[in-house]
């Protein structure tokens, strides 16, 4: 990640825990509940909501996606850099007008629907929702490492930007 991102909150370390992971858990659910639990915050005037199911291992689906990788919805593991990021989707979200600070587009999908991404300029932060229409889902987010992935985010905002065009 470059260097200007001093704006971002601070990373949540397992290691400040002394590596217990219980501990660590509820710092991090603390983290995400203070951002997205009961005063929900608005995205560009829409309520935001969060995906309660299905629970995986008591947590709301949509904590279990920003925390997890995995391709299946069972087969998802905890991801130590999304669990260090968790209050980092809230600033993006927050920074969304910020064309200096963020990467903002829409990409439309007929099985998935309406998905609003936001990505730090050098693309190696994502966040994505997904727009329900009357409100919107924070769906998942997650550091982006490869640079042909990063690449790729970069091709898909500016061919995003050029379909507004």
């Amino acid at each position: 990640m470059s260097s200007d991102e001093h704006w971002l909150p601070s990373l949540l370390l397992l290691e400040d825990f002394d590596g217990a992971w219980p501990a660590y858990l509820a710092a991090v659910l603390a983290a995400f509940e203070r951002d997205f639990g009961a005063d929900r915050p608005l995205f560009r005037g829409k309520r935001m909501a969060v995906k309660r199911h299905p629970l995986m291992e008591g947590m709301s689906a949509t904590f279990w996606h920003l925390i997890s990788e995995g391709s299946g919805e069972t087969e998802r593991v905890p991801d130590l850099r999304r669990c260090e990021r968790i209050a980092w989707p809230m600033a993006l979200l927050r920074a969304a007008d910020d064309a200096q600070r963020v990467r903002v587009w829409e990409e439309r999908d007929p099985k998935r629907g309406r998905k609003v991404l936001i990505a730090l300029p050098d693309f190696s932060y994502l966040v994505v929702l997904d727009d329900r229409g009357e409100y919107v889902l924070p769906w998942t987010a997650y550091p982006v490492e490869r640079d042909h992935s990063r690449r790729k985010l970069a091709k898909r905002f500016n061919d995003a930007r050029a379909q507004k065009c």
